[in-house]
């Protein structure tokens, strides 16, 4: 989501992360601690955190659920009010093309988010009634970025979403690596972190959002 959906709308996220995993373990601050954060699960970047810190694995076990629900309560004081200047080029325009063909397309969320702190980010950037609730995959169901893609087909449809007509979109290498977790086909995008020469192993690669949508009509197809 930040870096596919967003640009630049983490920072107050990540701030909410550390207050929280810091408050509940009842340390002073993580601000001195750099651990790698993008295309990852939020509770996995507060366990690697804590981990730098010094907390034992079993104290951050037993506390995972108090650190998730901080961080939420925490970005929902931190993030600012309007993030409609933070959407990706294309987002906006490409956003309602798919919602209009709900038979060829379903739109799902899958992200390393808790889901309470992206549902905030994309309700307050304009877009997240394109994500109904009940959908998609977030950082509070798996510390596990690989499981999620499957996650959010299994509540897509009755029994899953078909793997085939599945399609991951983002914009880290391990955006690629959750789909190819899952058998399904993945379209990288240029707006975050990483350039299209490090996004070389997804099935597509596209500068921006404004590019995806002729890959994904030339993939998945339906009859009009």
């Amino acid at each position: 989501m930040d870096g596919t959906l967003l640009q630049r709308a983490s920072v107050e996220h990540a701030l909410a992360l550390r207050e929280a995993a810091a408050m509940v373990h009842g340390l002073p601050s993580l601000d001195g601690h750099v651990v790698e954060a993008a295309g990852r699960t939020d509770l996995a970047i507060g366990r690697d955190l804590l981990l730098a810190a010094g907390v034992t694995a079993d104290r951050i076990d037993a506390e995972l659920g108090a650190v998730a629900g901080a961080t939420v309560e925490a970005f929902e004081r931190l993030c600012p009010r309007d993030l409609s200047n933070k959407l990706a080029p294309g987002v906006f325009a490409l956003l309602p093309k798919l919602a209009s063909r709900p038979h060829q397309y379903q739109l799902s969320l899958v992200t390393g988010n808790l889901e309470a702190v992206a549902r905030l980010k994309l309700d307050r950037a304009g877009i997240g009634g394109y994500f109904p609730p009940g959908q998609g995959a977030f950082g509070s169901d798996s510390e596990n970025r690989d499981e999620l893609p499957a996650i959010a087909r299994s509540r897509a449809a009755l029994p899953a979403w078909p793997r085939e007509r599945t399609v991951v979109i983002g914009d880290t290498p391990r955006d690629i690596a959750c789909a190819r977790a899952d058998g399904v086909r993945v379209v990288a995008v240029g707006t975050g972190p990483f350039g299209v020469e490090a996004l070389a192993d997804a099935d597509a690669v596209v500068s921006d959002a404004r590019a995806l949508l002729p890959v994904l009509e030339d993939w998945i197809s339906a009859p009009e």
